[in-house]
């Protein structure tokens, strides 16, 4: 698949690659992973003055109007950083959703402060036993004194404990429905994830919550919004496999034994070769899920196209974060090494939004009705 980016997404992508080349390397993203929040204030502000908080969002509401495609090269920069604040969270998954099911007054008071980065969001969803399946979703929630109420608890919330605002699904009596619920209203423990993000388990207990979008109406945008967010995960990998293939190359070409470097070893080439091989396929089905999140033919289209490519990204995430641990070998497991991190970027990358089995099943499944 040919895919270049226009000028004003190459200027972006360049802006983004400078301020983390500068400002978030690996010593400081140590740093940052110390501190009692898990991520930067700082490095928020900055990221929301650099308009990344806005590309998604439409003009309306202080927006650049993009798409995933315009995500794109900022998401593979992140990835390649290891970025652990909380963007996907906010910008991928509550904004999505904020913009596609909340009222005209909603989203006039959500979305120009998240663009501002005065606001982080995060979409409580998943619960035990629910697996990948998004329509399986215990929580009720009830009217009362002129709102409503919602009760239920949900598991490894992606940047849970950052958020202001929690976008909540949950079964009202006219079915599967959204909720806007302030983060002071839950109960919202907090633990870090194997990639060193911050996610956490929300239990709500008659919390106070707004309706989002029309009552019974919320599963079809859960399911946009999911493959929107996957599609971004899926660059976002890009990224951190770029960084794992030039890491291994460049400690092959300096890494001796016998007198030699090691990248001299016909076998330890063509291992480098497959690397590289995998990240082009994965770059290329990158580019078709944001390209067909933004314009599919239909939603049966979109979600054959974003489960195509996380199948191969799945594979190929594993291919290369193995390959780069064991050509480093003892020391690719080490803390102090930025590969390894990469390593367990890319195995959570793997599973979030659904694992290879997931997606193979649903695209023969969506593969099977068109067919």
């Amino acid at each position: 698949m040919h895919f270049d980016y226009n000028e004003e997404q190459q200027l972006l992508a360049d802006s983004v690659q400078r301020f983390l080349a500068k400002d978030y390397d690996f010593e400081a993203r140590k740093q940052i992973l110390r501190s009692p929040e898990g991520w930067s204030p700082q490095v928020w502000a900055t990221m929301a003055e650099m308009g990344l908080m806005s590309l998604p969002v439409s003009t309306e509401y202080d927006g650049f109007g993009g798409g995933a495609v315009d995500m794109m090269a900022a998401m593979e920069s992140m990835g390649e950083a290891l970025v652990v604040e909380p963007y996907l969270a906010t910008v991928g998954l509550g904004a999505r959703l904020v913009q596609r099911a909340g009222s005209e007054a909603q989203k006039k008071a959500i979305l120009p402060p998240v663009v501002e980065g005065k606001l982080k969001l995060a979409f409580a969803h998943t619960e035990k036993g629910a697996r990948y399946n998004l329509a399986k979703v215990g929580a009720t929630a009830k009217a009362a004194g002129g709102g409503w109420e919602v009760s239920g608890e949900k598991v490894v919330v992606l940047g849970a404990p950052a958020a202001d605002r929690l976008v909540v699904s949950a079964n009202a009596p006219k079915g599967l429905s959204l909720f806007l619920v302030e983060r002071t209203a839950a109960s919202v423990s907090s633990y870090v994830t194997l990639d060193s993000q911050r996610a956490g388990d929300v239990v709500l207990k008659g919390a106070k919550a707004e309706l989002l979008g029309a009552e019974g109406a919320a599963l079809s945008v859960i399911e946009e919004a999911v493959d929107f967010a996957t599609a971004l995960v899926c660059a976002e990998a890009v990224g951190a496999m770029k960084y794992a293939c030039e890491a291994t190359l460049e400690y092959l070409k300096t890494r001796k034994q016998f007198g030699v470097h090691i990248g001299a070893f016909q076998a330890l080439q063509h291992r480098m070769v497959d690397m590289y091989v995998a990240l082009e396929q994965a770059r290329s089905m990158a580019c078709l899920a944001c390209s067909k999140v933004d314009n599919p033919a239909s939603a049966a289209d979109r979600a054959r196209s974003v489960s195509a490519a996380k199948i191969k990204i799945a594979e190929n995430a594993r291919l290369i974060s193995q390959e780069a641990v064991q050509l480093h070998g003892g020391m690719g497991m080490t803390d102090e090494l930025k590969v390894s991190h990469s390593f367990r970027r890319l195995t959570m990358v793997a599973q979030r939004f659904g694992d290879a089995e997931h997606h193979l099943a649903r695209f023969a499944a969506l593969d099977g009705k068109a067919g």
